[in-house]
C-alpha cells in the first residue's frame, strides 16, 4: 500500500471521516502531485511553497488554500509518524489569511417590519404572544439562540427592565431589556403558566409545555420574516448583529456593546465597526455634494 492510501484508509478507519471527506483529501493530495510534478515523499518547503504560489495564481479563495495546505500537513504528519518520512515540508508554512466575513445584518426599517409587519401586537394565541416575546428580546438584548431558549422565566426580572443571561462558558451577564421586549415578555407569561409543566422552568416553551429548541426558533423567526414581507432569509443571529450594530451606530461604545453581547475578546466585537463604517460611507456617499455621483 502507498503512503496516500495508508493515509486515507487511516481517515476513514481510525478518525471515521465520511467518504465525502477522504475523497475532498485525496483530491488535495493529488494536485499537490500535480502542482509540483514531483513524488511526495521527495517534496521540501520550497516545493510546497510554490505550490501555494500556483494556487494563489489561480484566484482560489484563501481559504481553498488554507484547506489544501492542511491536508497536506495532515498528510506528511502521519507519514512522519507511521511511515519514516524524514521531515514535515509543511512545518513552519501559514495558511493565507482569509477576509474575515461580515456578518448579515437587518437594517433597523428590516427590524421593524418584522416586529411589527410579521407579529400582530394583540393576540390571543399563545404561541404569536412567545413569538413576539422571543423576537423583541433577540432585538433587545443581543441574545444568542442558546441563550435566548435556556432562559428560565425568573431570569427576567420585569420591574428592573433586566435579564440575567447564560453565555458561553458558562459565564453569566446581565443584559439590559428594551421597554417594547419588556412589555411583550409581560403579555406572554399569562399564556405560558397553563402550558408549562410543572416542572419546567423555561421562559419560553412548546405547546407541549417544555422548553424550546433553537431549531424551533429558527423556523418560527424565518415563518415570521416572510409573513412581514422581507425578501431575505432570517436567522436568529441576524437579529444579534442588528442589536449589536444599531447601538454602536448611536453610542460609538464599543466596551458597551462588547459587554453586552458577552464577548470576551473586544477583537470580536470589532466587526461591527466595520459594518458601521459601510453605514457612514453609504451615507455620506448619498449625501456629500461632492461625493454624488453624476447621473
Amino acid at each position: 500500500m502507498n503512503a496516500v492510501a495508508a493515509y486515507l484508509q487511516s481517515l476513514a478507519a481510525e478518525r471515521r471521516l465520511s467518504p465525502h471527506t477522504v475523497a475532498a483529501y485525496r483530491r488535495d493530495l493529488a494536485n499537490l502531485s500535480s502542482l509540483t510534478g514531483k513524488p511526495l515523499e521527495t517534496l521540501d518547503v520550497g516545493d510546497i511553497r510554490g505550490a501555494i504560489v500556483k494556487l494563489r495564481s489561480q484566484n482560489l479563495a484563501a481559504t481553498s488554500v488554507a484547506r489544501q495546505l492542511s491536508s497536506w500537513r495532515g498528510f506528511y504528519t502521519f507519514a512522519c509518524r507511521r511511515l519514516g518520512y524524514a521531515n514535515n515540508p509543511c512545518t513552519g508554512l501559514r495558511p493565507p489569511k482569509a477576509a474575515k466575513a461580515l456578518p448579515e445584518i437587518l437594517s433597523p426599517d428590516a427590524c421593524t417590519q418584522l416586529l411589527d409587519g410579521g407579529l400582530p401586537a394583540e393576540s390571543d394565541d399563545a404561541l404569536l404572544a412567545r413569538d413576539r416575546a422571543m423576537f423583541e428580546l433577540f432585538y433587545s438584548s443581543g441574545l444568542r439562540l442558546s441563550e435566548l431558549v435556556g432562559l428560565d422565566f425568573h431570569d427576567v426580572n420585569l420591574h428592573a427592565g433586566e435579564a440575567q443571561v447564560t453565555g458561553k462558558g458558562n459565564k453569566t451577564r446581565v443584559v439590559p431589556v428594551g421597554h417594547q421586549a419588556l412589555a411583550a415578555i409581560a403579555a406572554w407569561l399569562p399564556h405560558r403558566q397553563p402550558l408549562a409543566q410543572a416542572d419546567t422552568a423555561a421562559l419560553f416553551i412548546n405547546r407541549r409545555g417544555t422548553r424550546l429548541t433553537p431549531r424551533s426558533v429558527q423556523l418560527r423567526l424565518n415563518r415570521w420574516a416572510r409573513q412581514a414581507g422581507l425578501s431575505q432569509h432570517v436567522h436568529p443571529h441576524m437579529l444579534r448583529h442588528a442589536f449589536a450594530t444599531h447601538v454602536l451606530q448611536s453610542s460609538g461604545d464599543l466596551r458597551a456593546v462588547q459587554e453586552m453581547l458577552g464577548h470576551a475578546s473586544i477583537s470580536t466585537t470589532q466587526v461591527y465597526t466595520h459594518l458601521d463604517w459601510q453605514h457612514l460611507a453609504k451615507v455620506y456617499d448619498q449625501a456629500h455634494p461632492r461625493a454624488r455621483r453624476k447621473s
